[in-house]
């Protein structure tokens, strides 16, 4: 079976701890639950992601290089 996470189109996914999160809410002035979701089942999410958790996503982009967002992870 193939790794999709593994793949060279996949961007990067890591889970962002407490500390971390909190920084970025007070950044945005959000709560968690106002991010963009991604379904628990997405085969690009890391092995250790779980319910609840918030990923961080960097892509490459052509303007600024990388695009960095995060998504709250769902059931």
């Amino acid at each position: 079976m193939v790794d999709v996470s593994q793949h060279n189109l996949v961007p990067e996914h890591t889970v962002v701890d407490d500390d971390d999160l909190e920084e970025v809410l007070a950044e945005y002035d959000i709560e968690r639950t106002d991010l963009p979701k991604i379904k628990r089942k997405d085969a690009a999410l890391p092995d250790d992601a779980e319910v609840g958790d918030v990923v961080e996503v960097v892509r490459d982009s052509r303007t600024t290089d990388r695009a960095v967002v995060y998504r709250l992870v769902i059931e």
